[in-house]
């Protein structure tokens, strides 16, 4: 470590579940992660930014079958495909120091193990799971959970859900994790303790199903096959693996670990508010620092969701108005830890009222006056006047450190409120002395000097602090003002830029809005949009007597096994359980559309009175359902709760 380093700082964000394209609310986390992780670097801390894409789970696995790819095709797309997680982290200038897929190999390693570990210290049992489940969420629930019988978080819709399952024994650590939110700071905001404990634990906090049969798509347990890794220890740890926690493609573990803040959606609060430090306690890991659960970007009033419809795509504002803009009106319109209500009419109001009125105004006003009236650079002579300059400079002087103390609380809004309350000093410092009065008298140029080099070295401090905020602005800014000192401890002291200061022009920061043509085109380009062209229905077939169509018997069958046909590109053979105690055998045309593994377990609907016929030297048995769309084959599936050798009637 540096001599200058104040020591080390690891934040992290949520791993995004990439089961679609990303959106504003999205972004506002990342963005907001990637401020204090610039903030602290500022500071002089040696920052581990993490983020990255939890990639396990049904929904996944259901939603690759429906785009006919199979789960890391599907994946790989949204994480590195155009328009992907990568590129919009590019495009939004995240700065994080890894990204972690839980595809990846070596975390894989670690959860088998991790698993492994709980099981043979008696925190992770076999038994059976019957209850509630969201597939959206990927989370369990009970009766007394649900709300009017639906999803708590989410407000979809459940199913009934009942295999065998490890469970972890989260009931045993209920009072430990009670007492750590109720009695530290672990968990901020403070309302978020008390939804904690009164809605999860004081119920009576139940054993979580932690693996899962009735899909393929997750890490296996190793020791146990046809189970797959619970989607939340999968996820929860990559906090750890991705420092070197049990394996060996990092090493970093004993530097950042335990990691100073988690950022996290209030909708996952209780996942690493209290699973994830009940399962550091089962294995007697130190818990990290503090977990902060910021609130939600609201569309009319709701959470944005792909689902509902009302997302809004953060490529096309980065596009119009800029990513330092949208950058900064994330974390200056909404207080972190609560709800905010998002709109164009804000995003606009504010680029115009705070970056092109106040800050871009007082930088090109104050260059330009520098310019006009000295040339290439201020004079070495200047006229103090304290009654003129007092309010000014000790606003300035005192901003880092009130700055300081609301990036500390995660307070984004308030830390920008006062660097713009000093901006806004500084355009009334402006009118105060008049410049344009004192440049008419050669006997006043050495005041108009001092005032000019006061608002020269505003605009350097102010700049320097909303650096991690507006990179590349705060960047621009210093080059006009010829490349000087923005480091932590220079944004403390007033009198770092050099008096005979030389600034630069430029193009206007940011160029008033036409607030009512601009809502006008982004209600055009924002127009739902068909994201896949209509396919033409298959031709309907002659009409049939019901007694002909009576004698077709359509049973249902769950997959045994599943495998490729050799020298065959289309067809798959399955081994199906029809109910009769004897396996069947079917080959089906659909190699093309899925992976042998994702259908194991699967329960489908077959033909099973239809004449056996050889295909490629195999006897087919019969013909699985599925659904024709264009060129897309879609196997019909069904509850697992249904039996085999049910009858479709």
């Amino acid at each position: 470590m540096c001599e200058k380093c104040k020591g080390n700082f690891y934040i992290t964000t949520p791993i995004y579940y990439p089961s679609s394209k990303l959106h504003i609310g999205h972004t506002y986390c990342t963005v907001a992660t990637d401020a204090m992780a610039r903030y602290k670097r500022l500071q002089g801390y040696n920052v581990m930014f993490l983020t990255g894409t939890d990639e396990h789970g049904q929904k996944i696995e259901d939603k690759a079958r429906e785009s006919g790819v199979t789960p890391q095709e599907f994946v790989d797309n949204i994480v590195m495909g155009e328009r992907g997680v990568l590129d919009l982290w590019k495009l939004m200038n995240i700065s994080n120091d890894r990204f972690i897929r839980t595809t990846d190999d070596y975390h894989v390693e670690s959860i088998q193990k991790i698993f492994k570990m709980m099981y043979d210290n008696g925190d992770i049992y076999k038994g059976t799971y019957k209850g509630k489940y969201c597939k959206p969420c990927e989370s369990f629930w009970t009766e007394s959970q649900l709300v009017d019988g639906k999803c708590p978080d989410c407000g979809r819709e459940v199913q009934d859900a009942e295999e065998e399952a490890y469970f972890f024994r989260l009931s045993k650590y209920a009072d430990r994790v009670q007492d750590l939110l109720e009695n530290t700071d672990f968990l901020e905001p403070r309302s978020r303790v008390n939804e904690m404990v009164n809605n999860f634990i004081k119920p009576g906090l139940e054993d979580l199903c932690v693996s899962r049969t009735s899909f393929t798509w997750g890490v296996p347990v190793d020791f146990d096959p046809g189970h797959v890794v619970y989607v939340w220890i999968d996820a929860l740890f990559n906090y750890m693996t991705a420092l070197g926690y049990q394996n060996d493609r990092h090493n970093e573990l004993s530097q950042f670990w335990p990691a100073d803040v988690h950022f996290v959606g209030k909708e996952i609060v209780r996942f690493h508010s209290i699973i994830w430090p009940a399962m550091l306690m089962s294995l007697n890991l130190p818990l990290p620092k503090k977990v902060f659960g910021h609130g939600w970007l609201l569309l009319d009033g709701g959470k944005m969701s792909k689902s509902k419809g009302n997302v809004v795509d953060p490529y096309i504002l980065a596009e119009r108005f800029g990513v330092d803009a949208l950058r900064f009106f994330l974390l200056r319109s909404f207080p972190f830890g609560s709800d905010g209500n998002f709109s164009n009419e804000v995003l606009i109001s504010t680029i115009n009222t705070d970056l092109a009125n106040d800050l871009g105004n007082l930088v090109s006003r104050t260059i330009a006056m520098a310019q006009k009236y000295f040339g290439e650079h201020l004079p070495a002579q200047q006229a103090e006047n304290p009654e003129m300059d007092a309010e000014l400079l000790a606003m300035v002087s005192d901003l880092r450190g009130k700055y300081e103390e609301q990036m500390e609380h995660f307070a984004f809004q308030n830390a920008l409120a006062e660097i713009f309350k000093v901006i806004s000093r500084a355009n009334k410092y402006i009118d105060e002395n008049a410049p344009w009065v004192l440049a008419k008298s050669e006997e006043n140029k050495p005041r108009l000097a001092k005032v000019l080099y006061n608002l020269l070295e505003t605009i350097r401090i102010c700049a320097g602090l909303l650096k991690p905020f507006m990179p590349d602005t705060a960047d621009e800014i210093g080059r006009r003002l010829g490349n000087p000192r923005m480091d932590w401890d220079s944004l403390g002291i007033f009198g770092v830029l050099p008096a005979e200061a030389a600034p630069v022009a430029g193009p206007v920061l940011f160029p008033r809005i036409d607030m009512e043509k601009e809502l006008k085109e982004l209600e055009e380009l924002t127009k739902p949009q068909k994201t896949e062209p209509e396919l033409p229905l298959a031709e309907a077939k002659p009409d049939i007597a019901f007694d002909e169509f009576e004698k077709v018997d359509m049973t249902v069958v769950k997959v045994l096994t599943c495998e490729k046909v050799k020298k065959s590109e289309k067809l798959l053979k399955f081994t199906l359980d029809d109910g009769t105690g004897e396996p069947r055998t079917i080959l089906s045309g659909i190699a093309k559309y899925y992976q042998p593994e994702q259908l194991v377990g699967k329960t489908l609907v077959a033909v099973t009175n239809l004449a056996p016929r050889k295909m490629m030297g195999q006897l087919s048995c019969g013909m699985l359902l599925s659904a024709e769309r264009g060129d897309q084959l879609h196997l019909l599936m069904l509850d697992d709760a249904i039996p085999a050798g049910s009858r479709l009637v």
